[in-house]
């Protein structure tokens, strides 16, 4: 599992290049302190306190994409649950800070990903869309 990167995966660096090209400056896993504790979320606005998560089908469970091993499922399967409450806890202590979460699944075309990034920055700091100010698209 050493080869699974941490940060500047393919599709956050497709993300993060035409976030760039129109113009968006941003933070690349800047620590937020939120529930006591770090969170490093793969991209951050933070004057508009926005924190953006590009997860990945497989790790984070995709509804649409995520499949589970069926070999080695004793260790897989809660592996794979414990990242997904993880996420959930996550959003909650960001929110709790006053930050907006944005989860964009890694299978979202880059485009399409830049363009919803830019919509949530455009809203005021303050205002959340409907659910908390989580989105997992």
């Amino acid at each position: 599992m050493r080869g699974n990167r941490k940060r500047d995966t393919r599709p956050e660096m497709a993300v993060r290049r035409l976030l760039h090209a129109r113009g968006l400056r941003y933070r690349v896993h800047y620590p937020i302190l939120a529930g006591g504790k770090r969170i490093r979320p793969d991209i951050v606005f933070t004057r508009r306190k926005l924190a953006v998560f590009i997860d990945g089908c497989f790790w984070h469970s995709c509804p649409q994409h995520g499949n589970h091993p069926k070999v080695n499922t004793g260790y897989w399967g809660p592996k794979l649950e414990r990242n997904v409450s993880r996420d959930r806890t996550t959003n909650e202590e960001l929110r709790g800070a006053g930050w907006r979460v944005l989860r964009i699944w890694e299978h979202v075309q880059p485009e399409e990903a830049a363009a919803r990034i830019a919509a949530s920055w455009r809203e005021p700091a303050s205002s959340t869309n409907g659910d908390g100010g989580s989105d997992v698209a």
